[in-house]
């Protein structure tokens, strides 16, 4: 895959206040330049629309900021948009002076221009800012941009594994995969359970050392784990593991129950912790969709994520509290526990996760969920995660909601949302809105 190429394209008319439109051009340089060192930008500003064709015949973006730098008719876009087939983000500025005299730029009309233009050709993913060049509103919309492209660009080399069929009553995650392809340009795979338990009995206990020592190594309480189950979890970490390496996997969706306890004798739990730790997004439950909102949130926040239930409100505290079986990323343990080893909560066979996950700042709640037409949307509520030790056996964390945490559950049950989310380390809305509307994702902000 190429490398991520986003291009400033700056255009007006000669017969503004071109001193005024120099500056900012040079200033938005700057801004663009520290959201991505590498972002192309002309040697000059773009007066005609001769000029802007030339600009644009070399490049092949995967973003394009769009500046009206003074007005300019839609002539302008419409070259931009019968060219390329990307994302585009409108920016236009302010006045530079209000003095009774002239007119110095007239950028904001230029918007209108652009988005109708843009309208008139079917086009809904762009986005629109204003403002000028250091306002704080603009650098946070531009970098939200960039990095949404970025994960777009990646999601189209993306390529998701299923392990087995959702289980009875789990349907929200099965992969469409004509949809998966089309909306999101990612692709999908698929391995029965059986094929995989049949790869990790095939593997000799010697075979799998460096798997029972890496399991070892991320935990706390795992040598209380019964030596079969033990030798079979570091088994079927292997088989996942190569698995998903032979085979290029981003993010994956497993099964668990029943198989892996009727058929296996050994929970998958504790593995797709691992995995998560490894780098690839890793859900249960086979929720394809879970999966891939794991992949996302592991990209912009750049570490695991956690993937579980809304099981619990506190009103008073206005928290809300996720949990799961035992499949959290050891990484996102508390400190003061580690990541302890005990066994699944219901079928009372080890190993799975069991303990509270840290405290941080800023979380972000977000799914990818499917709508029955076949369209998507995305959920966002934003956060931070309370220092609270865990709740119920498996790994849990409590998550104070910025919005009224009771009003926020009443609306999302009512909207029909999937009851598998994601928490996310960091503040990520503004980039999911974007990403949602490059995509052509309704979005649940609550």
């Amino acid at each position: 895959m190429k490398d991520f190429t986003a291009v400033y394209i700056p255009v007006g008319v000669p017969t503004f206040h071109l001193e005024s439109a120099r500056d900012l051009f040079e200033r938005s340089i700057k801004i663009l330049r520290a959201a991505d060192p590498a972002f192309v930008v002309p040697d000059d500003m773009l007066l005609s629309v001769d000029a802007m064709n030339a600009y644009i015949s070399d490049p092949e973006p995967d973003l394009i900021v769009f500046q009206d730098l003074t007005f300019a008719n839609a002539a302008y876009m419409s070259g931009v948009i019968q060219r390329f087939d990307c994302p585009v983000l409108l920016w236009t500025l302010r006045e530079p002076v209000i003095d009774g005299t002239r007119l110095r730029l007239n950028s904001l009309t230029g918007a209108y221009s652009a988005a109708n233009a843009m309208r008139s050709y079917g086009r809904t993913d762009y986005g629109y800012v204003f403002g000028s060049p250091e306002e704080a509103a603009v650098v946070s919309k531009i970098e939200a941009w960039v990095k949404a492209a970025r994960i777009r660009k990646e999601m189209h080399g993306l390529i998701l594994a299923t392990v087995g069929e959702p289980p009875q009553g789990f349907d929200f995650g099965r992969a469409h995969e004509e949809e998966l392809k089309e909306v999101f340009g990612a692709s999908v795979i698929s391995i029965p359970v059986a094929d995989m338990i049949e790869r990790a009995r095939s593997y000799s206990d010697d075979g799998c050392s460096a798997y029972m020592d890496r399991s070892f190594e991320l935990t706390t309480g795992l040598d209380k784990t019964p030596e079969k189950n033990l030798r079979d979890h570091a088994r079927l970490y292997r088989a996942y593991s190569e698995y998903i390496r032979e085979n290029g996997i981003g993010a994956l969706a497993s099964r668990c129950w029943p198989d892996y306890f009727t058929e296996y004798g050994t929970p998958v739990c504790a593995v797709l912790s691992m995995l998560n730790d490894d780098g690839t997004a890793s859900a249960c439950e086979a929720d394809v969709y879970g999966a891939l909102s794991m992949w996302t949130g592991m990209k912009l926040s750049g570490s695991p994520v956690f993937f579980g239930d809304p099981v619990s409100l506190d009103e008073e505290e206005n928290t809300l509290t996720f949990w799961h079986c035992g499949t959290a990323a050891c990484t996102l343990a508390r400190r003061d526990t580690g990541a302890v080893v005990g066994v699944h909560p219901n079928r009372k066979t080890g190993p799975a996760m069991d303990f509270g996950c840290e405290a941080f700042p800023e979380a972000t709640i977000f799914r990818i969920g499917r709508e029955p037409d076949g369209s998507y949307r995305f959920i966002i509520l934003e956060g931070e995660a309370l220092d609270k030790p865990k709740q119920f056996t498996g790994t849990s964390i409590v998550i104070k909601t910025t919005a009224p945490v009771r009003e926020a559950v009443e609306k999302s049950v009512l909207d029909g949302f999937e009851p598998h989310f994601v928490v996310m380390k960091g503040h990520h809305a503004e980039t999911l809105k974007a990403l949602a509307g490059m995509i052509g994702s309704k979005v649940f902000v609550y």
